[in-house]
């Protein structure tokens, strides 16, 4: 990491982490507990926890979930992005932050925090970052409006947020490009322990029977659209695909919802425009924090440059067999029926 990095001054999100408090027992009450659920091998090798809301995890994100339920207090004005895994993370981590901040953050600015800050730092995972290694974050110290991440599943979200009325960001893709994205990125972590790869095929015999990080696919993405249909105010539901179409028009959608529309001056000034380009993949990638920088999450310390697999719409056609598309479309479609959702 260069000098310049390490002496960029924390970040209020960064702050409040150092000050963590720790609470051992809280922990490993919850460990204890999901300890005690039933497992089955995961995509990764490790052991897939079943949680008692119907979806199966590693025990360290499900525990995180739990410590965050038991201790995280939402405010109205959070902002709360929500995704699965592969599915478009940290392009919206990337677009919510750097829309909410564009006041004391100009996309142009050379002290931009993306030039020396990656999105999974500027917007932290509940279960992966925050509420890891028995930490106890002091959150209320966070100015308005806070921005935060996870993959749980609508029903397992901390009860404050739903409760408290705050904004959800949602974005679902495409199931194919879905697996194939999370297959890749699994097989990283598999190499890094000197595991053999794990087979399309076999990640597709997972991802159809539902063994799926942070639950099937079809009751993630469900759930989150009942919750948009119920409170389209409070949940906003973007496709990724239709994203990568438009990515502006997503811009402004995105602005407008979290209560910070682009006025007159900006649109003219194009500022609506230069935060595409600043959040595009061609520039997020080639950024020095990105080739050289490391999030640290709890499952291990990741290079930067693993986050950014070119998302390319319809790239499963070069990885799935005709039968596997087929079988996966079947079960979404059957799933999906009569919720007037359509992926």
């Amino acid at each position: 990491m260069s000098s310049s990095m390490q002496t960029t001054p924390l970040q209020p999100e960064k702050e409040a982490d150092a000050e963590a408090e720790t609470n051992p027992e809280l922990y490993q009450h919850f460990a204890n507990l999901v300890s005690s659920l039933p497992a089955s091998k995961g995509l990764s090798n490790s052991q897939f926890y079943r949680h008692d809301q119907g979806w199966y995890c590693s025990l360290v994100p499900i525990v995180g979930a739990m410590v965050a339920d038991a201790c995280f207090t939402a405010r109205p004005s959070d902002i709360i992005v929500v995704t699965l895994p592969k599915s478009g993370t940290t392009w919206i981590k990337s677009l919510l932050y750097a829309t909410v901040h564009r006041r004391e953050h100009p996309v142009d600015a050379a002290d931009h925090p993306f030039n020396s800050t990656g999105p999974h730092e500027c917007i932290k995972f509940f279960e992966y970052q925050l509420y890891t290694r028995n930490k106890v974050p002091d959150l209320g110290k966070l100015p308005d409006p806070r921005l935060f991440a996870t993959h749980l599943p609508f029903v397992s979200l901390p009860s404050t947020i739903p409760a408290s009325g705050c904004k959800i960001v949602y974005v679902c893709r495409d199931p194919k490009d879905h697996l194939i994205s999370q297959c890749d990125f699994v097989n990283k972590f598999r190499a890094m322990n000197q595991l053999e790869p794990v087979s399309v095929e076999a990640a597709a015999e997972m991802f159809c029977s539902g063994l799926s990080p942070f639950g099937p696919y079809w009751d993630h993405v469900l759930g989150y659209w009942r919750a948009h249909l119920a409170r389209p105010q409070k949940v906003l539901f973007f496709r990724y695909e239709e994203m990568q179409r438009d990515p502006a028009a997503h811009g402004r959608r995105l602005a407008e919802f979290v209560g910070q529309p682009f006025d007159a001056g900006e649109e003219e000034e194009g500022v609506v425009d230069a935060i595409v380009r600043l959040c595009s993949f061609e520039n997020m990638r080639g950024l020095e924090v990105t080739k050289k920088g490391k999030t640290d999450l709890v499952i291990g310390t990741v290079e930067n440059s693993s986050f950014f697999r070119r998302g390319v719409v319809g790239d499963w056609k070069n990885h799935l067999s005709p039968d596997t598309a087929r079988r996966i479309d079947a079960i979404i479609a059957a799933k999906f029926k009569g919720f007037g959702l359509s992926i």
